[in-house]
């Protein structure tokens, strides 16, 4: 197997990234998620909310978190996908907007915080 260098390659668009991201989400959850754990959750945000605390800015972080309406809304428009595919599509764009909405949240207690001393 050849490897092609990725240096001179332009970047894919946030669509096609995004796309890749919510297949390996559906079809391989990663070790730290676990449907059956309600912290799971709270623990990503956590995550991601310590790459802000280490310089990473937010709105990159949001970004990685975040899946668009537009690509979900087109997966599950197509009509190949099964019906259990499609709830799985939906449990993850559900799980990544609360990700989302806790990672705010802390942004937002962290900004209050900085004020305040």
């Amino acid at each position: 197997m050849a490897w092609v260098s990725c240096q001179n390659r332009k970047p894919a668009s946030t669509i096609t990234v995004s796309a890749v991201s919510l297949l390996e989400h559906v079809t391989s959850p990663a070790p730290y998620r676990d449907d059956g754990d309600p912290l799971a959750p709270q623990r990503e945000a956590a995550m991601f909310y310590g790459l802000f605390l280490r310089g990473h800015s937010a709105e990159s972080l949001r970004r990685d978190i975040e899946l668009p309406k537009e690509l979900v809304d087109k997966m599950l428009n197509r009509k190949v996908y099964e019906e259990s595919f499609r709830q799985s599509i939906e449990r993850v764009y559900n799980y990544r907007r609360q990700v989302l909405a806790i990672f705010d949240e802390l942004i937002l207690n962290e900004r209050t915080r900085l004020r305040l001393q």
